[in-house]
């Protein structure tokens, strides 16, 4: 029996270890219909693994379960699966999206739910032969769609999709169910450029108005602000506040998840380097890649500073690296030491002492199966040779040095993990990302190009994955192209910033730069 009183979600004195670590110890959330809280709290605080408990992800039973009780109004209910919670109303967009690449939106939008109408075969032998109604599936995707309030084709294939559309994809999928009471959102604007995530910011107040409550879950505080009703900050396994949005600030917040004062850094030193060779030329470069243009790229880039390059999404901002390192077609010519780069060969890249931590982490970063020791040096094993011993005729791994190169950079990044033996897909995403960065440092390249190093990062861990590559850059003289969708983050570690527009470069500017001469760049249509 439903108590009409009672709140929407309660979860109480909820508590769970994973492999030896407590992650979670005694959380309390209340939520009523329609209110929006927003999550937050360093990488690894316990956000996405809480939400894995209300939404009964198999990896929580399959680590031992976990103790405390869920009540959704009012009734205790403990989810077996995703399905149970499905069914009870309960939606969930994860970081990281599980869509059919090869099927259109609208088609991932219904899966498993799919309309059929009776055709004369199915007459005979029954429904399961029924064929798919593809003209109710088209309008309610596009009813799911308009439910979310942000334009996407229902008709586009997911592979085609750039990334902010995909995470659209998703959203639309849990409107599209009938029951659903409640949406847990984690990470959703991590791959939406300013504009997307403010037509989601705007859905999201569409969905409370329509009843639906939401757990907002993202490290862009200002975004917490705008749209929650309460915020709930997590660090280290515990709720350390709770607190009404209007009654707080970003640098309180800030304080509150990570337990000191984190300064946000204004520019960096920015050097200007009048004698520095350029160390890349790239002209008339175009990119095939989904959802970017990429059309006459003219960019030089000197030996040993920091470049950024920002721009709305869709722009080629992300297409410059993926087509220069041959992740996709790219055609023009790039010289790096005055030697040209063969396009199309991700290893000739490679053994030309260049580096890519993609944007990507899970597609192209890591070996998700594998220790942090092995996506540490694998990279270096293959292509340098690194970390393996020999003796005539044969050849074995260093274990002892391996384990070294990646404990440093457990140390020296601050990841978070049980040690260099624990799996990669343990790991949270933010610390996933540091991986990426460890194993790119692990190459020693002259050269690095870093895609949304900070995507899906907290506070705390962004400051020091921008510092580590300042660093990386000033100690070993490493040239780096820092590739980001804010360009706050550009302006607090670059040297200097190209915007990129319509598949060309709008300008480059010193980061001391004002935010607007930026913004101006970025909507200009270079002819």
């Amino acid at each position: 029996m439903e108590n009409n009183n009672a709140p929407l979600l309660e979860m109480r004195n909820i508590k769970k270890d994973f492999f030896g670590n407590q992650v979670l110890s005694d959380i309390n959330i209340t939520l009523g219909p329609g209110e929006v809280l927003g999550l937050v709290g360093e990488n690894g605080a316990g956000k996405s693994t809480l939400m894995k408990i209300l939404f009964g992800m198999d990896v929580i039973r399959e680590t031992g379960g976990y103790e405390g009780e869920i009540r959704l109004n009012g009734q205790a209910v403990k989810f077996a699966t995703p399905f149970d919670a499905l069914a009870a109303g309960i939606g969930m967009v994860h970081q990281e999206f599980s869509l059919i690449p090869g099927f259109t939106a609208a088609e991932n939008i219904l899966l498993n739910r799919e309309p059929t109408k009776p055709n004369i075969v199915s007459q005979v032998f029954g429904p399961r032969l029924d064929t798919l109604d593809y003209k109710t599936i088209s309008q309610r995707a596009d009813q799911a769609i308009d439910k979310m309030g942000v334009k996407i084709s229902g008709d586009m294939v997911i592979s085609d999709m750039p990334v902010g559309h995909k995470q659209f994809t998703e959203i639309a999928r849990e409107l599209s169910k009938d029951q659903l009471k409640l949406l847990i959102l984690d990470e959703p604007t991590a791959v939406l450029t300013e504009k997307e995530a403010e037509a989601l910011l705007a859905s999201i107040r569409n969905m409370s108005a329509q009843g639906i409550s939401v757990i907002f879950i993202t490290h862009r505080l200002h975004e917490i602000l705008s749209v929650c009703d309460t915020v709930v900050v997590m660090r280290d396994g515990y709720v350390v506040k709770e607190a009404p949005a209007k009654e707080l600030d970003v640098q309180e917040i800030t304080r509150w998840m990570v337990g000191r004062n984190v300064e946000s850094a204004s520019a960096a030193e920015v050097r200007e380097l009048p004698d520095a060779k350029t160390i890349m030329s790239i002209r008339k470069l175009w990119v095939d890649m989904p959802g970017e243009t990429v059309r006459n790229i003219d960019l030089d880039i000197k030996e040993g500073e920091i470049l950024g390059i920002g721009g709305l999404a869709g722009q080629g901002k992300l297409g410059i690296p993926n087509g220069i390192m041959g992740l996709y077609e790219a055609g023009g010519t790039v010289e790096f030491e005055g030697k040209p780069i063969p396009l199309n060969s991700p290893r000739k890249c490679l053994d030309a002492s260049l580096a890519f931590v993609s944007e990507d982490r899970r597609g192209v970063g890591l070996l998700l199966d594998e220790s942090l020791e092995w996506n540490v040096a694998f990279g270096a094993m293959q292509i340098q040779n690194k970390f393996l011993k020999k003796f005539g005729l044969f050849t074995w791994r260093d274990e002892r040095a391996i384990r070294a190169v990646t404990d440093k950079y457990i140390d020296e990044l601050k990841i978070k993990c049980t040690g260099s033996k624990q799996k990669a897909k343990e790991l949270s995403g933010g610390n996933q990302q540091k991986v990426c960065l460890a194993k790119a440092f692990a190459l020693q390249p002259k050269f690095l190009f870093v895609s949304e190093p900070t995507r899906g990062i907290d506070v705390g861990a962004k400051a020091l994955v921008l510092e580590a590559l300042k660093r990386f850059n000033r100690e070993f003289g490493v040239t780096v192209v820092v590739i980001s969708s804010e360009l706050e983050e550009l302006r607090q570690c670059c040297d200097r910033i190209a915007i990129v527009s319509g598949g060309r470069i709008a300008g480059i500017l010193p980061a001391t730069e004002s935010s607007e001469a930026f913004g101006t760049l970025m909507v200009s249509q270079v002819v």
